[in-house]
C-alpha cells in the first residue's frame, strides 16, 4: 500500500479510544505501552499538559476503513525530564542561538527507559511507517515543535526509521540473561572465584542483618502495601530535594488495572518493611523499576533490586531482567553492558547536522565502551569451553 492508503486521528487522552482497540495492535504483552498502563498515567495525572506531558497520540486507519490498524503513543513535552535520553545539551545550543527547544514531540512510555515496541500495528508494510513519519513531521512544524524522538525502540524499528531520514543514537543499559540457570548457586557457579566470594558476602551481609523477604504477586499487593512502598519510592526523591514523578494514585491504579504484569519485594526486618523494589514482568522479562528504603543496610539495593530479582527469574524461567538506566556497578554482579537506541528528527536543517555528527562521535565511544565494560563481568574466561 502506499502512503496515501492511510489516515489519522490525534486523540489527546488515551481515554478516547477502547482499551480492546489499543491493545489488540500489538502482540506483545510488554507492559509500558497497555492502554491500562498509559490510562493509569492520566487518570492520575502524571502525564498532562500540567506535567509536561500532554498526550497527543496518533491513532491510524486504513482509508474507509474505520477500525485502526496503528498508533503511535506520542507527548508533546515542555522537558527532557523522565526521558532517560538525555538531550540537554542540544537544548542549551537551542539556548545560546536564541531558539527554543521545547516544546518537542517523544513517542515513549514515559518514565520508563525500557526497550519495547514503538509502532503499534498488526499491519506489515514500509508505507506505513513512511506515512506515520511524514504525518509526525508535519504536526510537529504545526506546533512549532524543534524535534521529535522515539526513545528505547527495538533495533529493526530504529533501523527503519534511520531509512526515514531520522538520526540514530546508541546508548548502555545493563541487563542479566538466563542461561538455564536452576539455582542461584548454578549462576555463581560461572562466577570467578574471587568475585562469586564477593557477591556471597553481599548477600550473608544482608541475612546477618536480620533481613528478610518476601515477594508479592499481582492482587497479593494491597492498598496498604502499596501505600508502604510508595514511602519506600518517594524517599529517593526526598534526599535530593524532587518531587516523584509518579504519584500513589498511579501505583494504585496500575496494580488494579494490571495485577498480571507486577511484582513487588518487601524486605523486612523484625517483621516490618524497610525497603521495596517493584518490578513490572512480562513472559520474558523481568522488568526492574522502582525502588526505595526508610532504612540503611549495607548491600541491601543490590539485594532487593538485582540478586530477589535473579532469583525470581531462575524459579519461574523468565530469560531476562532489564534492570533500567545506569549503574556500572550492574556488571560486577553479572549484568552485560548491552546497546540502547533511540532516534530523532530535528526540524532545523543546522541543528541536525550539528547533533548528527555529534551521534557519529558518540555510538564510536559508546561501542567502545560496551566492549572494553563486557571485560569486567564476573564470569570466568573459560566458561565457553566447559
Amino acid at each position: 500500500m502506499s502512503a496515501a492508503s492511510y489516515s489519522c486521528r490525534i486523540i489527546r487522552s488515551i481515554a478516547e479510544i477502547p482499551a480492546s482497540t489499543w491493545d489488540a495492535l500489538s502482540a506483545a504483552d510488554y507492559p509500558f505501552l497497555r492502554h491500562a498502563f498509559l490510562l493509569a498515567l492520566e487518570e492520575s495525572g502524571c502525564t498532562s499538559a500540567k506535567t509536561g506531558w500532554q498526550p497527543l497520540h496518533l491513532v491510524v486507519s486504513r482509508s474507509g476503513d474505520t477500525q485502526p490498524c496503528a498508533a503511535l503513543p506520542l507527548y508533546l513535552k515542555t522537558h527532557s525530564m523522565g526521558e532517560y535520553v538525555f538531550d540537554w545539551s542540544w537544548a542549551d545550543a537551542y539556548q545560546r542561538h536564541g531558539l527554543d527547544y521545547y516544546p518537542k514531540l517523544v513517542s515513549a512510555a514515559p518514565f520508563t527507559p525500557c526497550a519495547g515496541p514503538r509502532v503499534l500495528t498488526c499491519v506489515d508494510d514500509p508505507a506505513l511507517l513512511r506515512f506515520l513519519c511524514a504525518r509526525v513531521e508535519s504536526l510537529a512544524r504545526d506546533l512549532g515543535a524543534s524535534s521529535w524522538h522515539v526513545l528505547f525502540p527495538e533495533r529493526d524499528l530504529c533501523d527503519a526509521l534511520r531509512a526515514q531520514g531520522l538520526l540514530c543514537r546508541m546508548g548502555c543499559q545493563y541487563q542479566w540473561f538466563n542461561r538455564g540457570y536452576t539455582s542461584f548457586e548454578h549462576y555463581l557457579a560461572g562466577f570467578a572465584s574471587r568475585k562469586r566470594k564477593n557477591l556471597r558476602k553481599e548477600r550473608e551481609r544482608v541475612r546477618e542483618a536480620g533481613i528478610s523477604f518476601v515477594a508479592l504477586e499481582g492482587e497479593e499487593i494491597t492498598a496498604a502495601l502499596w501505600e508502604r512502598f510508595y514511602t519506600f519510592y518517594a524517599s529517593t526523591y526526598q534526599v535530593r530535594g524532587r518531587v516523584p514523578y509518579l504519584s500513589l494514585e498511579f501505583f494504585l491504579r496500575v496494580g488494579r488495572a494490571l495485577p498480571e504484569h507486577l511484582l513487588l519485594v518487601l524486605a523486612l526486618q523484625r517483621g516490618q518493611p524497610i525497603a521495596g523494589a517493584l518490578y513490572f514482568k512480562d513472559g520474558a522479562t523481568l522488568y526492574g523499576r522502582y525502588w526505595g528504603c526508610t532504612r540503611e543496610s549495607q548491600f541491601l539495593h543490590f539485594e532487593t533490586c538485582y540478586y530477589q530479582g535473579i532469583d525470581y527469574c531462575i524459579r519461574h524461567g523468565i530469560a531476562r531482567i532489564d534492570s533500567g538506566a545506569q549503574g556500572e556497578h550492574k556488571i560486577q554482579r553479572g549484568f552485560t553492558p548491552v546497546p540502547t537506541w533511540s532516534a530523532h528528527w530535528i526540524a532545523r536543517e543546522d541543528f541536525r547536522r550539528a547533533i548528527a555528527d555529534f551521534l557519529r562521535e558518540e555510538e564510536e565511544y559508546v561501542a567502545g565502551y560496551l566492549e572494553q565494560a563486557a571485560e569486567y563481568l564476573p564470569f570466568r574466561k573459560d566458561l565457553e569451553l566447559l
